[in-house]
Order: C-alpha cells, then sequence, then structure tokens
C-alpha cells in the first residue's frame, strides 16, 4: 500500500520533538499485538499506585507534576513497573487508595 505523498510532507514539516513522538506511536504499533488494547501488562499480580514525578529541569517552578498512575509486579525476583497515565486504569482494584493500598 502506497503512503500518501501530502502525508509524507507533513511528516517532513515536523520538528524534532514531533518527530521523536511519533517514533514512540509507531514503535508502540509495530510491539503491540492490537494497538486499540492500551498498554500490556503481564497476567501476574499488578498493584496500581499514583505518583507524583520531578521532571529534573533546573528551574522548573512546577514540580513534582502529576500524580500519575503507575503499574507494579514482579518479574525475575525484580520489581517492575509501567507508566499508565494520568487517568485510573480500569481494572485498578476498588479498594486501593491513591498509593495502592487496601483501604
Amino acid at each position: 500500500m502506497p503512503i500518501d505523498r501530502g502525508l509524507i510532507r507533513q511528516i517532513r514539516a515536523l520538528d524534532e520533538y514531533d518527530l521523536r513522538r511519533l517514533q514512540i506511536f509507531i514503535r508502540g504499533l509495530l510491539v503491540a499485538d492490537d494497538p486499540r488494547a492500551g498498554p500490556r501488562l503481564p497476567a501476574k499480580a499488578v498493584s496500581f499506585r499514583q505518583s507524583l514525578v520531578r521532571c529534573g529541569k533546573p528551574g522548573c517552578k512546577t514540580c513534582p507534576h502529576g500524580p500519575y498512575w503507575y503499574a507494579y509486579w514482579r518479574e525475575g525476583g525484580r520489581v517492575r513497573s509501567r507508566y499508565i497515565g494520568r487517568h485510573r486504569p480500569p481494572d485498578a482494584d476498588d479498594t486501593a487508595d491513591a498509593e495502592g493500598r487496601p483501604e
């Protein structure tokens, strides 16, 4: 399937920041089995927590940013995490508080 020339012109007009965002988006499409399914998490026990995040920019007056939702699970004896987003994941336990602990 040929790529539309107008689309190619629009991509060439993007700045470096937007090109990197497009690259991340495309990589996600290539890796995911179903890109509409959202981030894939392991089938193991997963806990969800909200965290505030520092951006690391010198002089940032709005740090910390967030809160953002993260998923945590154990894999091979290590704790792994994955960024979920600003909104509570639909499969999060309703009895967990903002730190992921049962009430």
